[in-house]
């Protein structure tokens, strides 16, 4: 059986718009962020529409669990539905650092995501027949995630 290979598809840069946190629920902290960014790649380019968002899940156990809606509107103006989840988590530290202004390096915590993708038939419609997993570093202003196609 042959290993995994992945080819890069595009960096996503997000920006925190607003956010409603729900509070305490019986899964732990949920906060939905309103979310705005840029999203670049060799086969494609663009930006997020507004109804972009992220139901961001800080867990019983301390780790966070990004739950992501994007609507992507490339520069030749399709649009391209993603959903992505993932995990992250690391030392309090990181995120009291982050809280502060800072910016940890990337390898004081992990931050991965498994992403799917829809549109309509067409030039991107190879989206849809694909997994994306991407690895992010957070910044005090948002994450910035290098997404790859699982080949």
């Amino acid at each position: 059986m042959a290993g995994i290979e992945t080819k890069f598809l595009f960096t996503l840069k997000l920006r925190q718009v607003e956010y409603h946190s729900l509070g305490k629920t019986p899964y732990g902290e949920r906060r939905i962020d309103s979310l705005a960014g840029e999203f670049e790649g060799p086969r494609l380019r663009g930006a997020l529409r507004n109804s972009s968002s992220d139901w961001l899940l800080r867990r019983f156990d301390g780790s966070y669990a990004p739950d992501v809606r994007l609507t992507l509107e490339t520069d030749d103006h399709h649009f391209i539905g993603v959903l992505y989840k993932g995990y992250r988590s690391g030392p309090q530290s990181v995120w009291d650092r982050l809280a502060k202004g800072e910016t940890p390096d990337p390898s004081e915590y992990y931050m991965r995501m498994a992403a799917f993708f829809e549109t309509e038939p067409g030039k991107y419609d190879w989206l849809n027949r694909i997994i994306a997993i991407a690895s992010g570093h957070r910044f005090p202003h948002g994450p910035v995630y290098q997404f790859h196609e699982v080949l």
